[in-house]
Parts: structure tokens; sequence; C-alpha cells
């Protein structure tokens, strides 16, 4: 059992496990591959196409991981000048997804468990109390299908919840400060394909966010499989596809497509665009095929099933669409190969925060850039991802690196007691992030000199 002295310990200790990222060297080539053993707070890489392997679908491995108890004394791993606290724990199902409410009320699904059952819901965590954690938590909406997505329309003095179900997108009436809905679900968009339809599963997490100028509402569908040709497959429309629609639930167009899961869905606040954080394909072996985050132009294609890459065969649908190869888009940021990177988020531009918003904000380095929370891998031999990255950005594009930010949740033997899914900035500059594995909150904020 956990002493209390320990807890205290731990959770106000300012963590220097890393030099400053600044000063990091950028890890390349070969060396860019990483694994769990090897994630430290303030390490840089930059994985490009050269770097990819030949397909190994013979070397392929399933290495599922094993969940267990956060160990005594065990942490989330920072870099120097950063604090961890658990900001809220217990009775969460499955927490994933978090956003902000321009109120700075942080909306958080949870997802629910069971295929079928819908025990989903959306909570509210407001402020920070005396200890550290959420100084009020309420359960805004239940009896939700599986909810990730959420979305607050409009940005700027929001009307409408809306929350991405499985199968359906509904929205909540909303005002400034409401931590429960005053109101039932209306049904915006009524028929998402969903993964309790097919009998072989898919992806079931759907994001939604809006675009910059509010006329747009952009939907991510994952995949219903690993490869399945779309062309063969009638379980595969509108599948893969980012999903445009007005906001009231009008069907428009594919938005993009070929993107096998974007599980994370982003507006760049710097140049308007989508961003994307995605689950790319298994079973070609350990270093294939890296997960991404990128810019997901209007009419992009990015290859899935056929292709990854900017222009890679996959080997298993071998001459089929050829008209195709010269029209992949190779993605902004190459991550490692089964990180199942999941939410995405950008860092506010620090310089134009309101005076209220001030408190545990970054160093103005971290201005603009991303985070991504790394699920973890399950399709390779040594683990990877089960840690939050850094994507530095100048000018709202990514420079192509990342960075091990946030680790620590697998032990030195390898075990997994912690699963990050969840990241955004709090309206006092600190970063939520959720963590499926222990079912934990956790808060980090900057502490070091300003």
């Amino acid at each position: 059992m956990r002493t209390h002295t320990i807890a205290l310990a731990l959770s106000f200790a300012t963590l220097a496990t890393a030099a400053h990222s600044q000063t990091a060297p950028v890890l390349t080539g070969q060396a860019a591959f990483t694994d769990y053993s090897k994630e430290k707070p303030g390490v840089r890489r930059h994985l490009t196409l050269a770097d990819l392997p030949k397909p190994m679908p013979e070397s392929s491995v399933t290495n599922r991981p094993e969940l267990v108890p956060r160990p005594e004394g065990a942490w989330p791993q920072a870099p120097a000048g950063f604090k961890v606290t658990e900001y809220a724990t217990g009775d969460f199902v499955m927490p994933r997804l978090v956003r902000p409410a321009p109120n700075g009320d942080i909306f958080l699904a949870d997802s629910g468990g069971g295929r079928d059952e819908d025990n989903g819901r959306v909570i509210v965590l407001r402020g920070v109390g005396a200890d550290g954690k959420a100084a009020q938590r309420e359960v805004f909406a239940t009896n939700l299908d599986h909810p990730f997505g959420i979305a607050f329309f409009p940005a700027d003095n929001p009307k409408w919840v809306y929350v991405a179900n499985t199968t359906s997108v509904v929205r909540f009436p909303y005002k400034a400060g409401d931590m429960k809905a005053s109101g039932p679900a209306e049904v915006v968009v009524r028929e998402l394909p969903g993964y309790a339809k097919l009998t072989g599963g898919g992806h079931w997490t759907r994001d939604v966010v809006f675009t910059k100028d509010g006329q747009h509402m952009l939907i991510s569908v994952g995949s219903a499989s690993n490869v399945d040709d779309s062309d063969t497959h009638p379980t595969e429309f509108h599948r893969a596809d980012v999903l445009e629609f007005t906001p009231d639930g009008k069907f428009e167009k594919i938005y993009a497509a070929g993107i096998r899961n974007c599980v994370g869905e982003a507006i760049n606040p710097i140049t308007g665009a989508l961003w994307c954080s995605t689950n790319e394909r298994d079973g070609l072996g350990d270093n294939l095929v890296p997960d991404y985050i990128t810019s997901v132009p209007e009419d992009s294609f990015f290859g899935w099933p056929w292709w990854y890459m900017g222009g890679h065969q996959d080997p298993r649908h071998a001459g089929k669409h050829p008209e195709l190869k010269d029209k992949v888009r190779t993605p902004d940021v190459i991550l490692e190969p089964h990180f199942a990177s999941l939410q995405m988020s950008f860092y506010p531009n620090i310089n134009k925060r309101d005076a209220d918003h001030a408190g545990n904000d970054f160093p103005v380095a971290f201005a603009g850039d991303a985070f991504a929370a790394e699920h973890g891998s399950w399709n390779r031999s040594k683990r990877t991802g089960y840690e939050v990255i850094r994507v530095p950005m100048k000018n709202g594009k990514a420079t192509g690196e990342y960075e091990d930010f946030l680790t620590g949740f697998v032990t030195a033997d390898g075990k997994v007691w912690g699963r990050p899914v969840g990241v955004t900035a709090a309206n006092d500059g600190a970063l939520i992030v959720t963590d499926d594995g222990s079912k934990t909150v956790w808060r980090v904020a900057y502490v070091g000199k300003k």
C-alpha cells in the first residue's frame, strides 16, 4: 500500500529526468526507431521515408501489453522544470479524449465498456483544489454509445456541445458554466459507419471538430479492418476517411481519404488547417508502418489500404491502383510504427493569453507546438509508445521531429501500468492527460524558472 508521504513527495516533486529539449541531440536514421526502454523526456527523434525498411510480414508479432496496477513509487516522468500530479482518479470506466470549454472546464469522454453497451458518459472537471485535484466534478451526460470526440459550437460563445458516438453525432444545449446538460441529446448525424454492425469489429472512435470559419463539421471515421480492400469490402464504405458535414448534420463530401484511423483531430490555431493523429496498419514487421501526425488538406489522399507513406505499396495489395501512387501524400511527422497515436492538440500561443489564464504556462518555446498521446503497441516485439510526445512547430508547420515528453508508464521488465489517450492544454497553461490504463487524469504544470 502506498504511503501518503510517498505519494505526496512524488506528486509535488519536480521531475528532472532529462536535459532541456532545446539542447538535446536529435536521433536520426535507424537510431530514431525506439522502444519503451529508450523513451526519456527530452529525447528527440526524426524519422524519414529513407529510414523505412522493406515489408516483412513474416516477422510480424503479437505482443499485447500486460496491464498491471501502478507499482509502488511509479509516476509519470516529465522534463526538468515540470511537476506531475493526479488531477482526477476513481469511477472512470474508460477515460479517453479531453477538450477544454472556453470557460476553462475540462470535458472528458468516459467511453464506457462493452461492445454493445450504451453506458458512455461525458464528465466535466473544474478548477484545481488545494490538493491538486479537480475542485469540482460532475456528469454532464449519460447513456451515450462509446463517446469520444467533443466539440463546442460556435467556438467563441458556444450554444452546443457536440459529442461523437460510434454510430452518430449528437449535441446538447450549452451555455458557459454548465456542468450538466440542460436538455436532451439532439441527433445531428444519425448514421455513421459503426463497429457494432460489423462481424470483425473495427475502429470505434469518432472525433469531431469544426473548421476555423465554423461553416463545416469534420468527423473522422477509422477503418473497419487492418488491410481490407475497400473496393471489395462494403463495410469500408465511408471509413478511413474524414467526412464533411454542415453544423446541422447535412453530409457534404469526403473531406480527405486513405487515412486508416484519424483518431485525433485538431485545428491548427495559426494556419486554420485540419491536423490528424493517425493509427497506421499493422502486420508488416516491427518498423512498419509508421503512425503519423499530419496536416490534412481538403481532398487529400494518404494511401490506405493500397499504399502508405507517399507511394510505398502494401505487398498484400500488390499491383492494385497504380494510378494512385503519385497522389499519396507523405505525412508531416513520421512517428514510431505501432505507437497507436491517439488524441493530439496544439499548445496555445502564450503571448496572446488573457491575464486570467496565466499560471502554469509552459516556456514560450512551446507556444504553437503540438502534443499527442501514444497509447502503445501490440504488434511489435519490444513495446513502444505508452507516452505523450511533443511535436515542435515553426509558424504552424511541423519540423518533422518529435520529442518524448511524458514517459514512465512501463516498468523496467516491460509490464504496462498506464496508457495515455487524451491530451489538451487547460486554460491555466497546465497539460491535462488521460490514461485509461490506470484510469487517471494527470496534470502537468511548469514550475521552473519563468
